[in-house]
């Protein structure tokens, strides 16, 4: 198993945009769920994880927490073997590091929302929102 590569991240002012991308070379890429997370640093990555949203893996079906829905959409290409977080509208709230993780061999429309689903997780990439 690879590692996810989360790119993207960077500093911007509120009511900004950013987008987040992030790859893996996993053979079940397109048989798994894919979410996002984020952490505020100190934490331990997973665990300590809020997740932010994800996509089952037909792209079917997404799932946001309330804080940023209508403001952040998820989309996945699987033949890239990549998945997107589209991020707008962004808060001072939104600083954090985000994570993308991968949870293998789920159903069509599973988007799992509990860290511990998802077994595979990229390095992180900061976001940071200032006011």
């Amino acid at each position: 198993q690879l590692r996810p590569v989360e790119s993207g991240g960077g500093s911007v002012q509120a009511g900004g945009s950013l987008r987040l991308s992030c790859t893996i070379s996993e053979p079940s890429f397109s048989m798994s769920a894919m979410g996002w997370f984020r952490q505020v640093p100190g934490g331990v990555p997973g665990k300590d994880s809020e997740f932010v949203g994800g996509i089952s893996r037909n792209g079917a079906r997404a799932d946001f927490i309330d804080s940023v829905k209508g403001r952040f959409t998820i989309s996945r290409d699987n033949a890239k073997k990549s998945i997107y977080l589209q991020m707008d509208s962004l808060k001072p709230e939104d600083t954090a590091i985000y994570y993308c993780a991968a949870a293998p061999y789920q159903d069509d429309l599973v988007v799992p929302t509990r860290w511990n689903t998802y077994i595979i997780w990229g390095q992180g990439t900061q976001v940071t929102v200032s006011s």
